[in-house]
């Protein structure tokens, strides 16, 4: 089971490296999270220098993915040789997720037609530009595909993942480790509110 996060120069640490320690809470074999960058190395918005794990063409055939954000997603965007690579992207055979500035580049890939994203203010009249309905919330899903808006909602978009990918059980216990001591409960109960309405109903019960 791969994840790759895709991580672009200027990305934001917060977005890319939360969700990569809370997928990381899963200790599976065969479970395998990446940084998926166009470069060997990317560099963020603050300085942080990292390397490449696996590239755009990997993410592309990885299970899930989810597009970080940054400061330049809409040169991301602009940038045909990155796009064209990205097209590969398929919510028909990967949970696709994006934090962010990431709804952008999902919105330019056609991938959110008719579909409502949750994303950053910086970001929303971007998005919004581009014809997608933003909605004034921190999580939002259909049955493929995900966005989140905020840089501390990104732990939504890996509970989601997860809990997709692992179960409620799984998710909410990666949620539960990262919580702050002593508002534990509290946390993870918030974060599935959020949650549990976009994933799908669980098979009733055999007679």
């Amino acid at each position: 089971m791969h994840i790759a996060i895709l991580t672009f120069e200027g990305y934001n640490e917060l977005d890319s490296l939360i969700a990569l320690g809370v997928l990381n809470r899963i200790k599976a074999d065969g479970w395998r999270v990446t940084l998926a960058t166009p470069t060997p190395k990317v560099t963020s918005m603050n300085g942080v220098v990292v390397e490449q794990m696996s590239t755009l063409e990997e993410a592309c055939a990885a299970d899930a993915v989810i597009v970080g954000s940054g400061i330049a997603t809409r040169e991301v965007t602009e940038d045909p040789e990155i796009m064209n690579v990205l097209r590969g992207l398929d919510p028909s055979r990967q949970l696709i997720a994006a934090q962010c500035s990431g709804a952008l580049v999902l919105a330019r890939l056609g991938l959110l037609d008719s579909v409502p994203a949750c994303t950053d203010l910086t970001t929303r009249p971007w998005v919004v530009a581009a014809g997608i309905e933003v909605l004034n919330q921190p999580f939002y899903a259909t049955e493929r595909i995900a966005t989140a808006g905020g840089c501390l909602a990104s732990p939504y978009l890996a509970a989601w993942l997860i809990a997709r990918l692992r179960g409620q059980e799984a998710a909410e216990g990666a949620l539960h480790y990262v919580a702050p001591v002593g508002e534990k409960e509290e946390y993870v109960a918030r974060a599935w509110r959020n949650i549990s309405p976009y994933l799908p109903a669980p098979a009733p019960a055999l007679a």
